[in-house]
C-alpha cells in the first residue's frame, strides 16, 4: 500500500503524540517531518531519536527542507494565529492538504464520523478539527439531530488542569467560540453554546463531557439507539469514548418553556448525555483525553483523506 508522507508543525505534547501515533498506528500515513521554532524543544529532539526529519526553522524552514516534495499531509498543532500565517504559506504549494488542530478555522469543521463523507475533498485543501471539546460533543449533538430537530445544544467540557498547555491556554476564547460553531454547523443545532472548565483536581480526572440539547418531541429510544450508534463510530478511533451514563430525557412542557436568546420560548424534549474519554496513553497520561481525542481524530482524517486520494 502506497503511504502518504506527513509533517507536524509544533512539537508540543498534541504534536508529539500525533507524531507517535502515525508511526505506530497507521498503515497508510508515515512522517515526513517534525517542525518546531525552539532547537532546544522535547519533541524536536524525541522525534530526532525516532528518526524522524526535523527543523526548528518553522514553515519556512520545512519548505527549505529536501523532504518537503514529499510531503502530502501538513498538521498544525501551534495556535490560532500561527496557524493563520502558516496556511497562507502553505497555499502555495498546490497539492499540499492541511490538517488544522487548532480553533483558527480557516478550513471547513470536520468531525469524522459525522461530515467527513461530505466534504468536497476535490477542492478543499485545508481542514479544521474543531476543538477537543467538539470533537467529543458535536457527534452527540449530530445523533439526536437524526431523530429530532435541536433547537439548542450546549455542551461542558471539563478537562484536567494538567492536560491543558500554553496552546489550550492562550485559545480558551478560540476554543468557545468554534465549538459553538461547530455545534450548530456539524451538530445541526439551531443555536449552540460550550463552555471549558480546567479541573485541577490532584489526582487529574479524565476529560469528561456534557451534552444538553433542547429539541423537538421525539421517540426516545430512537435518540438512545443513535447516540449509541454514533458512540461506537466514534470508538473506531477513539477506544478510550464512553458513555458515562445512560442517556437521560425530561420533557420540556408548552406550559413551561424554556428561553433560549434569539430563539424565543421553546419546549420540547431536554436530552443529556454525560461522557467521558480516556487517553491511549500513547505519550500523553491517560487523564488527558481531551488531547488523545484531537490526534485521533487528525488521524483519522489524514487516513481517511488519503484513502480517497489513493482511489
Amino acid at each position: 500500500m502506497k503511504k502518504f508522507k506527513v509533517a507536524i508543525i509544533g512539537p508540543g505534547n498534541i504534536g508529539t503524540d500525533l507524531m507517535i501515533k502515525v508511526m505506530r498506528y497507521s498503515d497508510i500515513l508515515e512522517m515526513g517531518a517534525m517542525v518546531g521554532i525552539d532547537p532546544a524543544s522535547d519533541g524536536l529532539a524525541r522525534a530526532q531519536r525516532m528518526g524522524v526529519p526535523t527543523t526548528h526553522e518553522g514553515i519556512q524552514g520545512l519548505i527549505n527542507m529536501p523532504q518537503w516534495s514529499e510531503i502530502d499531509f501538513v498538521f498544525d498543532a501551534t495556535s490560532a494565529k500561527a496557524h493563520i500565517s502558516n496556511a497562507a504559506i502553505i497555499r502555495q504549494f498546490p497539492g499540499k492538504k492541511m490538517i488544522d488542530l487548532t480553533p483558527a478555522a480557516i478550513g471547513p469543521f470536520v468531525i469524522p464520523p459525522v461530515n467527513f463523507a461530505d466534504l468536497d475533498l476535490e477542492s478543499v485543501d485545508n481542514v479544521n478539527m474543531v476543538t477537543c471539546g467538539g470533537q467529543a460533543t458535536i457527534p452527540i449533538v449530530a445523533a439526536i439531530s437524526r431523530v429530532a430537530k435541536v433547537h439548542y445544544g450546549e455542551i461542558v467540557a471539563s478537562i484536567a488542569s494538567k492536560s491543558a498547555g500554553p496552546g489550550t491556554r492562550a485559545n480558551i476564547d478560540e476554543f468557545t467560540e468554534t465549538t459553538s460553531h461547530g455545534i450548530e454547523k456539524v451538530g445541526a443545532a439551531e443555536r449552540g453554546k460550550a463552555i471549558i472548565v480546567l479541573n485541577p483536581a490532584e489526582p487529574p480526572l479524565v476529560m469528561r463531557d456534557t451534552v444538553f440539547t433542547l429539541s423537538d418531541p421525539a421517540d426516545r429510544e430512537q435518540i438512545r439507539a443513535s447516540v449509541h450508534q454514533m458512540v461506537a463510530e466514534v470508538q473506531k478511533y477513539v477506544p478510550g469514548y464512553q458513555l458515562h451514563q445512560e442517556v437521560q430525557f425530561e420533557d420540556i412542557l408548552e406550559q413551561n418553556p424554556v428561553f433560549i436568546e434569539g430563539l424565543g420560548h421553546r419546549w420540547g424534549l431536554k436530552t443529556t448525555v454525560l461522557l467521558r474519554v480516556v487517553g491511549a496513553g500513547h505519550y500523553l497520561p491517560e487523564y488527558a483525553g481531551n488531547l488523545d481525542i484531537m490526534t485521533s481524530a487528525a488521524k483519522a482524517t489524514a487516513e481517511r483523506w488519503a484513502q480517497y486520494l489513493m482511489k
